[in-house]
Order: structure tokens, then sequence, then C-alpha cells
């Protein structure tokens, strides 16, 4: 019987916070206002046509955006680089709502051409196009479009808005409180600890700091909840922004964003901005076994295919989806490693 794996204490770095990206998004559709600045986006369209998909899968109603980020002090966005941060933001054509699904970074999968692996590593192996053919053949998606986004411009652009309002737990201060110690040495600066828990607002650091969490009560999966947390908070703080404020985030992010999305693309997301509104939110798989296989530790779904049942009625509505024969035959793959 397997156990489940104790969190690992990891050599200090720097790490994105896992879903900043969809915001990035947001900033990215208010170019509207300053086209001139969109050439200092990364445009590559150059794989979209080897991304992959199940067969038989058609989606309607919606825009599914995967959202990558990389930790990359030299701004390297392509593969070669693993990505710490995977989200899925679906956006309701109709409603304009959007939900965020983070898939756990060590998520078990079956990453084509290469075989079983953790899933930030198809980023690497293969750029965008091996990283969506991942998410779709696992998961019954037909996401097509991407944004990565470098982790080292969010802490300017949390204190360009003036900081975010956070709730701060007992058991997160000194967790908290530690990250920022270490980020000042990274980063050079001087950001003061937080002085007691409770809400209150915090700087780009302090929030990065909080992001990072991992070794309170739910390991790194309460992680990604607060990380999720970050996003509602900025995504608020940004609707009400004015646009100076805007541009000069975007003068901040712009450089270190890479995408297959157009301009015209992009000019369409973008005249739906305000219109946006952040729903609802989750990781995925939402049953779960963490635990080492041959020596590496994983994070096993515990049956994929309902995993993805799951999934699309979370994210579509889809009350008895059924997956295919692909996510199917992975499924039974998955549970026999997993029990070993």
């Amino acid at each position: 019987m397997a156990q489940v794996m104790k969190p690992k204490k990891k050599k200090s770095k720097l790490v994105a916070i896992l879903f900043i990206e969809i915001i990035i998004i947001l900033l990215i559709f208010a170019g509207i206002y300053v086209y001139g600045k969109m050439t200092k986006i990364q445009f590559d369209d150059s794989e979209n046509s080897s991304v992959q998909q199940n067969e038989e899968i058609a989606i309607e109603g919606y825009r599914n955006i995967a959202l990558f980020g990389v930790d990359s002090r030299e701004n390297a966005l392509k593969k070669g680089t693993h990505s710490d941060t995977i989200v899925i933001a679906s956006i309701n054509n109709k409603t304009k709502d959007v939900k965020l699904v983070s898939i756990y970074r060590d998520t078990y999968v079956n990453i084509p051409g290469e075989g079983y692996n953790k899933i930030n590593s198809a980023y690497f192996k293969g750029g965008y196009s091996l990283a969506l053919s991942t998410i779709n053949t696992n998961f019954d998606l037909d996401v097509k479009d991407f944004v990565t986004v470098n982790f080292s411009a969010i802490v300017n652009v949390i204190d360009m808005l003036d900081g975010i309002e956070l709730d701060i737990t007992q058991s997160e201060l000194k967790y908290l409180n530690g990250y920022v110690k270490e980020l000042n040495k990274i980063n050079g600066t001087d950001v003061p600890k937080l002085q007691a828990a409770g809400t209150q607002t915090v700087n780009g650091t302090q929030a990065t700091a909080y992001a990072r969490i991992r070794y309170t009560k739910g390991g790194d999966f309460k992680r990604a909840e607060r990380q999720r947390i970050v996003i509602q908070k900025i995504f608020d703080k940004l609707k009400r922004s004015d646009i100076s404020t805007i541009n000069s985030i975007i003068d901040e992010m712009f450089p270190q964003v890479y995408t297959n999305l157009s301009t015209l693309e992009i000019f369409a997301l973008a005249k739906d901005l305000f219109s946006y509104n952040i729903v609802d939110n989750t990781g995925f798989p939402f049953e779960k076994d963490a635990h080492t296989y041959n020596k590496v530790s994983y994070v096993f779904p515990i049956n994929l295919q309902d995993n993805v049942t799951k999934l699309h009625n979370f994210m579509f509505g889809e009350t008895a989806y059924i997956p295919t024969d692909t996510v199917q035959d992975y499924s039974s793959y998955v549970e026999g490693i997993r029990e070993q």
C-alpha cells in the first residue's frame, strides 16, 4: 500500500505564483488601449498544427486557454524550461464567466511520444504543443491557445496595484515571513515581515511569499488554493484600476509574455475585459494520491476517468460525461501503477 508523501524541503528559489497568468491574460486584453505595445509580446504559432486531442472532442460555447508559469531568470519562455504553473482558464462565451482549473504539476500523465511522467515535464520536452497535447489527450479537452509568463515581474505588478488584501492565518504567518526573508535575500530588498495574522493589505513580496506556502495542513494542494485566492484578489483590483496603472503593468509584463494568440484574437477578447468574472476555481485531479514511485514523487489521479467526468461537470456543466476510450485506457494504466 502506498504511503502518502510528506513534503520535502527544497533549495531556496523563487517560484512563480501558480495561476497568476490568468491575470496576465487580462492585462494582455487591456492592450487594446496600447496597440503599439503589442509588439513586445513574444508571439509564436509555429507549433499549432502539432497540437493533438482525442477523438470526437468538440466543446462548444467555451474558450479554453492554457496558462503556463515558468521560473526563468533569463526570460526563457519556450521549451527547455519547466512549467511550474499549469492552469486552464475556461471562458463561457455567452455569460463571460471564467473558471480556473489548476493542474498539479506533479500529476502522473501520459505525455504523447514520451511515456508517463509528471505533467510539467511536457512543456520542458516539447514546448507548448506537447504541453497542450498532454492536457487534451489525458483530460478530453480541446485547448488550442496558451499564454506563458515568466514569474519574475509578479512582485512589481502587485506593488503597482498598491498591494492586495489577504486573510493570513496564524499557521501561515511564520512560513510567510520565512519566505519574505528568502525573497529579500534573492532580490536585494528589505520588505518587512508581517507582524500579526488577520486580514490586511500585503505588498508584492508578501503576496508572493503567501502563494509559496506549502508546509501547512494540505501541503502543495493548499498552496494551489492560496494561489487561486491571489488571482481573484488581483483580478478584482485590476478591474478597478485606471488606464495609467494598467499601462504601467503592461510595460512590466508584456516583454515576459509568450503566446500563440494573435493580435486580432487578443483584441477580440479585449472588448469583453470588464465583463469577465472569475466565478469558481479548483485543483485537479479532484481525487488524488500523492506518494513516491520509483524514487520519484507524483500526484496520482484516483480513477482518472472519474476525475475527467468531474472535470467536465465543473468546467462545462456536463453532468454525465463519458470519457473517451483513450482516457479510459490511461486510467486503467495509472491505477495499476498507483496501487504498486
